[in-house]
């Protein structure tokens, strides 16, 4: 008699668990829905990606074999920002670009022959960019920051074009 009554308590909690779960599933799960559509709304209307951007390169990836470097024969020297420390920091770099041979700005501006005729309003923006930096900031992340604002303004100042895909620093001094 005591192993039918167990059972028969335990045969109601499982109905009642059932029953409760079911009653959730069917509360809970269209307004996780209706809120997962919601944020879809949300990031299409200003435009966000959906996914991780991790392995989603800034640029497109260009096969080496396309790719022409460009430097710029003049080196920089650039006053950055005042940080935290209250004192006058420098920058001292070179820098070349890598060049998309393939692409339709490569033919239009000239790859590196065009771009010779536009080094000083090159110049004048990579000073523009790193001088907004303090020298924390120039130095974080092996430069990234700072060759990702040069590149995509370059990008922008010729077109929005893949034409130049990378920004590249060589013989970086700060103090």
């Amino acid at each position: 008699m005591k192993k039918n009554l167990i059972t028969v308590i335990i045969l109601a909690l499982v109905l009642a668990n059932l029953i409760l779960t079911a009653i959730l599933v069917f509360t809970i799960i269209p307004q996780t829905k209706k809120s997962n559509q919601l944020i879809d709304q949300v990031c299409s209307a200003i435009n966000l990606e959906l996914q991780s951007g991790e392995n989603t390169p800034a640029t497109p990836e260009v096969p080496i074999e396309d790719v022409e470097t460009y430097a710029i024969t003049d080196g920089f020297t650039v006053n950055l920002k005042q940080g935290e420390d209250g004192k006058q920091h420098y920058a001292v770099f070179s820098v070349s670009l890598s060049l998309n041979t393939k692409s339709d700005g490569y033919k239009t501006y000239g790859g590196s022959e065009g771009l010779a005729a536009k080094v000083t309003i090159i110049q004048s923006e990579i000073n523009t960019i790193v001088n907004g930096y303090t020298l924390d900031e120039f130095n974080a992340n092996g430069y990234q920051n700072v060759k990702d604002d040069i590149l995509k303004t370059l990008q922008d100042m010729f077109g929005g074009s893949d034409f130049i895909v990378g920004v590249n620093f060589s013989s970086v001094q700060t103090e």
